[in-house]
């Protein structure tokens, strides 16, 4: 132990150690991966079938990882589901699981690897991190034995988690967040009891964690955002794409601009039930993104961000998403409006007719506004704008509202809202605007291919997503997508 007087000197030395150490700048790195998945089975495979399966996905996340390191990373996020896949019972996934403690017990896996019995994939990231000097952000499965005592204790006697680690750059124990919010086919996992808001500080800013769905939820998404105030945010997803509000680079890039935070999402990768869609991204657009539907293969991507991103001269400022929308009346009364469903959501439409001009369309509460000129009037592709605003149902439950310039999927209205990755319209400037009962909005502009569109669109402090230069590529959707969490 220090003598007393040798405290604040050493304190002092502390500090400024870590002020040195601190950056206004960091380089992040998602890793797309396409995993190798177990044959499908209801028995429980032995451990070690299961520690080798693992390990084949753990080899491949190992190169990634060194790769990232040698060129600079300071952290990497690797996908949910990305080490032992998804096809799983609550029975079969069992010998895929460990038990994964609280980050206080101040732990490094690499080091001590029986410290709290067999740990095997524990130990391997927290070397992959140790041994590249990089933090390693993983998903894998945490179990828990609990007992009668407990009322919610499954019959089996033990939780299982869906849980994303953090591993620092020494390899130890960081983070650990078990997900709050199961997608419908988790039924292999249990809820937490209570959601996480799961934190930790780094020499380039403060992080938080989550996994998925739980990114359309108000906890823990939107407290670790607004109340914790973290700069950046680690998303681990299994994120099957919907097109056209809810496709992974869409809607992962609105919603970092909406929330005005880094997000880095990293994404399995199988294109035969739509999964792929993962990116770097900052609150003023995608710094890099990846979308491939035609290749099995896994990406890498690399950047820089600001470690502070609310700090930055290019952090769009905050939005009043309805100050304009409720200060101007209506801008045609619309004698053909007719209902499309998007996603089981049925949507009020008006159709553009006309090479430009302005229009708006209503549903319930939301009024959507839209003011735009087309570089030329197609006759083979229809756009209509669109409103929603109510409760989605389907796969989870939570309130909508939505306003969208979408291309419809042919030149019959009936196909108005289905899926499109394709156009060939490009237009020389749009405004829309929506009467949104939530601050909480995320603008998505989404060109031909499922091409982002970085620096050509803005979000003015009245609400208006407008066109920042002529767009150069034709056009998708252009959508404000709104969350209303306290009407959920």
């Amino acid at each position: 132990m220090l003598p007393s007087r040798a405290l604040l000197p050493a304190a002092v030395l502390a500090l400024t150690a870590l002020q040195a150490l601190a950056s206004d700048t960091f380089i992040a790195a998602v890793y797309e991966h396409a995993v190798i998945l177990p044959d499908p089975t209801e028995e429980p495979v032995s451990p070690s079938d299961a520690l080798a399966l693992m390990n084949q996905n753990m080899d491949v996340l190992e190169g990634a990882i060194k790769e990232a390191a040698q060129q600079g990373a300071h952290i990497i996020v690797t996908p949910e589901d990305g080490i032992y896949g998804w096809q799983f019972t609550r029975e079969s996934i069992y010998p895929y699981l460990e038990d994964i403690p609280d980050p206080v017990v101040n732990w490094i896996p690499c080091t001590d690897p029986s410290r709290f019995g067999p740990a095997p994939v524990q130990e391997r990231l927290s070397c992959m991190a140790r041994n590249n000097s990089i933090y390693v952000v993983a998903n894998i499965g945490d179990k828990k034995p609990c007992n009668s005592n407990d009322p919610s204790c499954p019959s089996d006697g033990r939780y299982q988690y869906n849980t994303d680690v953090v591993f620092d750059p020494q390899g130890k124990l960081l983070a650990r967040y078990h997900k709050y919010n199961l997608f419908m086919v988790e039924s292999q996992f249990n809820y937490p009891k209570e959601p996480e808001a799961v934190t930790f500080e780094t020499p380039f800013g403060k992080f938080g964690i989550f996994t998925c769905f739980d990114i359309l939820f108000y906890e823990p998404a939107v407290v670790l955002v607004s109340k914790m105030q973290v700069d950046t945010v680690l998303f681990p997803t299994a994120w099957m794409n919907v097109l056209p509000f809810l496709t992974a680079v869409e809607f992962h890039s609105a919603w970092a601009m909406g929330m005005r935070v880094n997000f880095l999402a990293a994404n399995t990768h199988n294109t035969s039930i739509a999964m792929t869609g993962s990116g770097i991204y900052a609150p003023a657009g995608a710094r890099a993104y990846f979308y491939n539907m035609k290749t099995e293969d896994g990406h890498l991507l690399i950047a820089e961000l600001d470690a502070h991103p609310r700090l930055s001269p290019a952090s769009p400022p905050a939005v009043s998403w309805s100050s304009y929308a409720l200060s101007v009346g209506r801008f045609s009364q619309n004698d053909h409006d007719f209902a499309g469903t998007i996603f089981y959501d049925q949507f009020t439409f008006t159709e553009l007719t006309k090479p430009g001009g302005n229009l708006t369309v209503c549903q319930k509460d939301l009024c959507c506004h839209l003011s735009y000129k087309m570089a030329g009037k197609r006759d083979d592709e229809v756009y209509v704008l669109g409103a929603f605003d109510g409760l989605h149902v389907v796969e989870g439950q939570y309130y909508l509202q939505i306003c969208t310039l979408l291309r419809c999927q042919s030149t019959d209205l009936d196909s108005c809202g289905q899926p499109v990755e394709t156009a060939q319209t490009k237009f020389e400037m749009f405004s829309l605007s929506g009467t949104f009962g939530t601050s909480y909005v995320f603008p998505e502009v989404l060109y031909s291919g499922v091409q982002l569109a970085p620096g050509e669109f803005e979000v003015l402090s009245d609400g208006r997503l407008i066109s920042k230069t002529k767009p150069t590529k034709p056009v998708v959707t252009v959508t404000l997508f709104g969350r209303w969490y306290e009407k959920d």
